[in-house]
């Protein structure tokens, strides 16, 4: 098979057989061979397909380009025949397909619990790139060395690449706004958060911040805030307090921090929305309260 979609056959000449099917190329053949009178007893058959195939790149154990088959290839398994993904963290994964000048995103958690969307079906050209940052340039790279490898005119790549630029250029700008809108509502307290309340004997009483996302520990709480004032708290009564979803029962957890091995358990103590965390005052401190209240009043009254 030549470059151009034709072979060439002694004492008849080239026969062209890109865009048939296998039984539009055999009878082709077939009309050829008897048009130079030659019995016509042959067997057709494809060894390999390269004709039609798409590019696999990014996060993907083995990066590849993907042969379109009679078998229709889905993305599912185009991603398979690349290894499959290798990404740490799904939440920031996104499978980005690159199709006739448009770029379709597919963040990887939507991708794994959709199966429509892992039965796309893949086109000839179509470039995928798994991506596992926020930033688009390392797949627009990708999806430019694609292009460039694709036989092309002159003018039909530099129109690819033209559209090319301009949707990353949207996606870009898109992300950005996105991005700048969020930092500015949460600088305002305006987006929806959870909170952990400190109390007592803390460096400094107020509430933690739950993060996005992702899980925070009771260690996590106690160390934000530059942890306890170890002179008037009590490590030995550190309290976590939790109610039920009702609000008619309280759960108290006591860590006595005292010993140090028991800090591992506030390692591992998984936080909830609305859990207060108390630290109990030392004895002495509470006598020393005491005496600072007490002392101004028992002062002023001698004086009188």
């Amino acid at each position: 098979m030549q470059d151009d979609g034709a072979i060439a056959i002694p004492d008849v000449g080239r026969i062209q057989l890109a865009g048939l099917t296998l039984d539009e190329a055999e009878a082709e053949i077939f009309q050829e061979l008897v048009k130079n009178q030659i019995n016509p007893s042959f067997s057709l058959e494809i060894s390999e397909f390269n004709s039609q195939r798409v590019a696999i790149g990014g996060a993907v154990t083995r990066p590849t380009l993907a042969p379109i088959s009679l078998k229709p290839l889905l993305l599912g398994e185009a991603l398979q025949i690349a290894g499959g993904i290798n990404a740490d963290n799904q939440d920031f994964t996104t499978i980005r397909l690159y199709r006739d000048g448009t770029l379709y995103q597919i963040p990887l958690t939507k991708f794994l619990s959709d199966s429509k969307l892992q039965s796309i079906r893949l086109t000839d050209q179509d470039s995928v790139y798994v991506d596992i940052s926020f930033n688009l340039s390392r797949a627009q790279a990708y999806f430019a060395e694609q292009l460039q490898l694709v036989t092309l005119t002159a003018s039909a790549r530099t129109q690819a690449l033209s559209q090319l630029q301009a949707e990353f250029n949207i996606q870009s700008r898109r992300a950005e706004e996105l991005r700048s809108g969020f930092q500015a509502r949460e600088a305002l307290d305006a987006v929806a958060r959870d909170y952990v309340y400190l109390a007592g004997e803390v460096a400094t009483q107020g509430r933690f911040t739950l993060p996005f996302e992702r899980k925070a520990v009771l260690a996590d709480a106690l160390f934000s805030q530059a942890g306890i004032a170890t002179s008037e708290g009590n490590v030995s009564q550190i309290y976590l307090l939790r109610g039920n979803l009702a609000g008619t029962q309280v759960t108290a957890y006591q860590l006595d921090a005292r010993n140090v091995a028991n800090m591992m358990v506030a390692t591992r103590m998984e936080l909830r929305p609305g859990d207060i965390l108390f630290v109990a005052e030392q004895p002495v401190t509470k006598w020393n309260r005491a005496i600072s209240q007490i002392g101004p009043s028992l002062i002023a009254a001698a004086v009188n």
